[in-house]
């Protein structure tokens, strides 16, 4: 800071001084201006104005967040005291003594500041966890060595290193950026002065190329601060080359030649108070949401030149202070007092406050005053026996060499405390390897504990894993693929089986990041690939929001995540889509609402089946750090559930069925179990969160078995072994096609029959039995694949002729295992035609019995699930089941138990998920629409013969569009001359699996041949 840069106030003499004579031929202009040569007492008095302006920001005073800019204050005051001071020099002299400079900014500066280091690096070991301590003594490293601004550039341009607690020593990034200034500006002046020493007249030479020096200097500068304040707030505010122009508008004061200009006195009172006036504003005005420095930063620095140059004496005067002049009230005994001692105030303030709170935890504003008033004490302590002392010594002052020896001591006594405490610190806390994940226990698929182990066994003692310090760092291993705030499109970012076909998409903000390894083992089973789009601090849905690390509206996060889409929808179709994000970017439900359906739109319309993560606890402290001042007592780092576990919107409406196309999973039922009023920060000797906010990578790993069952249970994930293999918790797929092949070709005839005509072979059910009036053929003008991993069943016309599409599976020994459960499913987008124009369309996925295969009779007895049925292009879906006998029944035949309609608005334009599944064990048949059950018939409702007859047996899957028919012209429409063809019914892909006591595949006899239908 540049509380050193005026020498100290002189006593008055009865006759003035004499003139320092001009150089040879240099006329009067050239030699050293009287106003760089007379103290200021009114800048003394500013200082006190910076630094209580500082103290009142870091006190949380309401009404003055803006004071952060009297550091603004200071560095111009730095600029124009500094730059007076060696041109002074190097005008009287000819030269710039270079050892002198340094050695008075060393005695002047690093002892004070080497007080207060040593003091922080005590203190941080009594009052600081073990944790926070290893980053206190590299903090207290950095700020000795003049580069602490560099440090917390790289901590705040860091996303992923957010959430720590502040440092105490975080205000020494002024200290940092004015000592920089220091060691580039006194070497460029004196080489400058070099240059122009044998110049005839050497001040004015001097004067002129010091002054266009600096003026390219302040613009480089503030044209590099604007870009940096648009696109790194952190390194705009903490960067010293972006400040430099600040000091350098204090060097043109110093550089110009005001003293020579006959200045209006009522001028000049109005630059002295209109600067105040915009100091004083800026410190009532600015706050944290005021993009700075950028252009804010103008205001404060031309306001702070305003008051400098108010009060330098013109052609010849004096003293141009004035009964009225800003310069007088700040010359008065009290701004001076404070000024004197605001370096060491600067010094002292933030530390005590910093590490109060660390002791005490959170302060309001009043204690956080009270303790900035304390600071007064070690700060007097300071300059009345360190600074003084030091300052006045003759001894020191006498030779260079030994005021550069005391810098060098103030520097190497905090260093070694810091090395000293830092390293018993890290012993302390074990290694700061990475954990080797191959020797993690492993984690349980199901129930309440978080790790697999045998009934009745405990957890275990011994540390936790990771360790403190591993968890700090415990990222997933994706290399640079979670992009920064300032990037805009992710790379390509493929992992595992990256020839492969298939790929599972990690799409959303740091928390879906934090999934990347169990995602990636999870396509890695299976021979995919697993691609992640991740962007740091970007919420997934379409919301606009600002960046802490930019400061500023975060238009980059807007123009990934429409890259990100695009991406997907362009390129082949993924087999899963896995989504994440932080669920704290608005509090606004309806807003959020919207902004999340802004971007499921065009997801849902790829085709892959999409699956939500629910978000995870938000700790929102520091938990590495407790948890390594708590060693043994983790407990104590637990967090309060209600703030950190809040009602995850997005799973809400997906749970209730206002989502359709999506899924919803969760694991914070083992992250925070039970329902009291706290959460673990530890759990069977894991360490659970990196920071305050996101999983550690360890963490997540041991929930890969977890994850995959809940993906597997949703029907969003195929099972990880070949088709007829059992899979994990029972499972086992009998069929699955995803219809990938060129576009216009057949369905596989591996899995696929067609049916044929308007009826069976014999004909025993006219038009199907159902009235429809279409002719089926196998046609790929009626069934085909698109190419893009989808099957497409298409109604045409020819004149009054209508013909479609009817297939069937080849296999019709779909069952569930003795007191097991079957589970049929389908990815389906209905035909996108509404209105008069779908009068009589029939889209449908069902099953029949398998003896209809034989004698193609029995109907409904042998049962009949439809899982998916539409008519008339209604936004509306409904499941039904069919058996018993053909009129009445305890199926209410002809018309079944039926769901009912169930509104889908999106069924028509986007893919859905639509199960069936027949439990022996529970005695029911449920359906689901994208994970949610909303119908259900039980065992109960019908004797136990015509139970087992309908459900208990192989059945085969039948997927096909009728037009025309009962159940159209029931619901009030029927084909015309208004019908429109020509849109298909499009299936993403089609699934079969058993679990139970036996799930191996059932083989039911029968041939290939085509039963009848009761219900299209």
């Amino acid at each position: 800071m540049p509380f050193l840069l005026a020498p100290g106030p002189r006593r008055k003499r009865s006759t003035p001084p004499p003139p320092v004579p001009p150089a040879p031929r240099s006329g009067g202009e050239s030699g050293p201006s009287p106003h760089r040569s007379t103290f200021r007492p009114d800048i003394e008095g500013l200082r006190a104005v910076a630094v209580l302006a500082v103290l009142a920001f870091h006190a949380e005073i309401p009404g003055l967040a803006g004071g952060f800019v009297g550091v603004d204050v200071f560095f111009v005051i730095s600029g124009y005291l500094i730059t007076g001071l060696l041109v002074r020099e190097a005008v009287s002299t000819g030269r710039i003594r270079l050892g002198d400079f340094f050695s008075r900014r060393a005695r002047r500066l690093l002892p004070s500041a080497a007080v207060v280091l040593a003091a922080v690096a005590v203190a941080g070991a009594w009052l600081t966890v073990p944790l926070r301590r290893t980053d206190l003594e590299y903090d207290v490293l950095a700020a000795a060595l003049s580069v602490a601004n560099w440090r917390f550039v790289s901590q705040r341009t860091d996303y992923l290193a957010a959430g720590h607690d502040q440092s105490p020593l975080l205000h020494f990034w002024s200290l940092a950026v004015e000592e920089q200034f220091y060691l580039f500006w006194a070497p460029l002046l004196a080489v400058v002065v070099l240059c122009a020493a044998r110049a005839v007249r050497r001040g004015r030479a001097v004067r002129a190329v010091v002054a266009l020096v600096t003026g390219a200097l302040v613009l480089g500068s503030f044209a590099l601060s604007l870009h940096w304040t648009e696109y790194s707030v952190s390194l705009a505010y903490l960067g010293t080359p972006s400040r430099v122009w600040q000091f350098g508008v204090g060097a043109l004061l110093a550089l110009l030649p005001w003293h020579l200009l006959r200045g209006p006195r009522p001028l000049r009172l109005l630059w002295g108070w209109g600067g105040a006036a915009a100091i004083g504003w800026c410190v009532v005005a600015y706050d944290a949401s005021t993009p700075y420095p950028g252009y804010a930063a103008l205001v404060p620095t031309l306001a702070t030149a305003a008051v400098i140059l108010a009060a330098i004496p013109g052609r010849g005067e004096r003293n141009v202070q004035g009964a009225y002049g800003v310069g007088r009230l700040l010359a008065g005994r009290a701004p001076r007092a404070v000024g004197r001692l605001s370096y060491n105030l600067y010094l002292w303030h933030w530390p005590v406050l910093v590490l109060a709170e660390a002791r005490l935890g959170t302060l309001g504003w009043p204690a956080r005053t009270a303790l900035t008033l304390a600071a007064v004490l070690p700060a007097l302590a300071t300059m009345r026996w360190v600074e003084q002392p030091l300052r006045r010594s003759r001894t020191v002052s006498e030779l260079p060499r030994r005021g550069l020896a005391v810098g060098v001591s103030a520097i190497v006594l905090p260093v070694a405390l810091a090395l000293v405490v830092g390293t018993a610190t890290l012993h302390l806390m074990g290694p700061a390897t990475p954990v080797d994940v191959k020797g993690l226990p492993p984690g349980a698929a199901s129930g309440p504990s978080l790790l697999a182990r045998a009934a009745g066994a405990s957890a275990g003692d011994g540390p936790v894993v990771p360790n403190p310090v591993q968890a700090r760092k415990d990222f997933p291993p994706d290399r640079n693929c979670q992009v920064a705030p300032e990037v805009t499109r992710s790379p390509e970012c493929l992992f595992g089986a990256v020839d492969s076909p298939d790929r599972i998409v990690l799409l959303g903000d740091s928390h879906a990041g934090q999934w990347f390894s169990p995602m990636l083992a999870i396509a890695s089973q299976r021979g995919w690939a697993l691609q992640e789009l991740v962007k740091q601090g970007c919420p997934l849905p379409e919301l606009s929001v600002d960046s802490p690390q930019l400061g500023r509206a975060y238009r980059e996060c807007d123009t990934w995540r429409a890259d990100a889409v695009e991406r997907l929808r362009t390129q082949p179709k993924p087999r899963l889509i896995v989504i994440a994000s932080l669920n704290r970017y608005t509090t606004d439900p309806e807003l959020l609402a919207t902004a999340w359906e802004k971007t499921l739109k065009p997801l849902r319309a790829i085709g892959a089946p999409i699956v939500y993560i629910e978000d995870t606890p938000v700790p929102g402290t520091d938990i590495p750090a407790c948890v390594s001042g708590a060693p043994d007592g983790a407990a104590a780092c637990a967090f309060q559930r209600a703030e950190a576990v809040p009602a995850d919107p997005l799973a809400r409406r997906i749970a209730a069925g206002a989502v359709p196309g999506v899924r919803a999973i969760g694991v914070n039922p083992v992250l925070c179990p039970g329902d009291g009023p706290t959460c673990p920060a530890v759990r069977e000797r894991i360490l659970l969160y990196r920071d305050d906010a996101h999983l550690t990578n360890v963490a997540a790993i041991v929930q890969t078995p977890r994850l995959e069952r809940l993906l597997t249970d949703s029907g969003a994930l195929p099972a990880a072994t070949a088709p007829g293999a059992p899979v994990g918790d029972g499972w086992t797929e009998l069929l699955r096609d995803d219809f990938e092949g060129p576009a216009g070709s057949r369905p596989s005839p591996a899995n696929w029959q067609y049916d044929l005509g308007t009826c069976y072979p014999g004909c025993p059910a006219p038009q199907w039995g159902t009235g429809e009036i279409e002719t089926m053929t196998d046609s790929t003008d009626n069934v085909r694949l698109d190419g893009k991993g989808a099957l497409e069943i298409v109604p045409t016309r020819k004149g009054d002729a209508w013909s479609s599409g009817r297939i069937e599976t080849v296999r019709s020994d779909f069952a569930p295992p003795p007191g097991g459960v079957l589970r049929i499913e389908a990815s389906i987008a209905l035909p996108d035609v509404t209105g008069p124009k779908a009068a009589g369309y029939w889209p449908a996925f069902w099953t029949l019995g398998a003896e209809l295969r034989d004698g193609y009779t029995g109907w409904p007895g042998v049962g009949e699930l439809d899982v998916m049925e539409s008519v008339n292009g209604r936004d509306t879906v409904f499941g039904s089941m069919h058996c018993g006998v053909l009129e009445g029944g305890p199926c209410e035949e002809p018309v079944g138990l039926t769901s009912g309609p169930q509104a889908c608005a999106t069924c028509r334009t986007e893919f859905h998920a639509y199960a069936v599944e027949v439990d022996l064990g529970a005695g029911e048949v449920r359906w689901y629409l994208d994970g949610r059950v909303y119908h259900r018939v039980s065992a109960g409702q019908m004797d136990a013969r015509t139970w087992k007859r309908a459900v208990d047996h192989g059945v085969f899957l039948i997927l096909n569009v009728a037009i025309g028919g009962k159940l159209p012209a029931a619901d009030g429409a029927t084909a015309g001359p208004g019908t429109e063809p020509g849109h298909p019914m499009r299936v993403d892909q089609v699934t079969v699996k058993v679990k139970g006591s036996d799930s191996g595949p059932v083989r039911g006899g029968g041939s290939a041949a085509a039963p009848v239908s009761g219900s299209g």
